[in-house]
């Protein structure tokens, strides 16, 4: 009897660590998954912006490769990148705000705002240097507000 008490004990405890590391992989995953995104979102804004500001000559094909890319991948499903406990008060890993999850439904607007601005830089990039210039300020508001509502400063 004491054995089978004994070998239950150790099945449920073995399952709560290999659950809760299992947990914890996830999490880091996730969270690692959405900062490549961003990385990716950075990448393609640089190459526009450098553009717009004149940093480097326009040039239209990478324009339109820049935009295409910024596009596509804020057509991502996101639900994967943002499980619960996955908040900079839950780990260090990452600067998301906690509150992010009680005000889903206004992330989730920021977020469609941002794929509505991308999807206009798809449409301006590869014009011209003016259309350009006309959209990526509304990419980059759209980037913005997100991070001010709901990403934590940097130290």
């Amino acid at each position: 009897m004491k054995r089978t008490f004994a070998l239950t004990t150790l099945t449920a405890v073995l399952t709560l660590v290999g659950a809760t590391a299992f947990a914890d992989d996830h999490i880091d995953s996730a969270i690692k998954a959405r900062q490549a995104q961003m990385q990716l979102y950075a990448f393609s804004l640089g190459t526009l912006g450098a553009m717009a500001k004149g940093d480097v000559d326009y040039d239209a094909a990478a324009a339109s490769a820049a935009a295409d890319n910024l596009a596509a991948v804020t057509m991502l499903h996101p639900g994967a990148f943002w499980p619960q406990g996955s908040d900079s008060a839950s780990n260090d890993k990452t600067r998301a705000k906690a509150d992010m999850w009680s005000n889903f439904p206004d992330v989730q607007a920021k977020g469609m705002a941002l794929g509505e601005a991308a999807v206009a830089m798809k449409a301006a990039a590869g014009t011209d240097l003016a259309a350009l210039r006309g959209a990526i300020g509304a990419v980059g508001g759209a980037c913005g507000a997100c991070h001010k509502a709901y990403r934590e400063p940097a130290n």
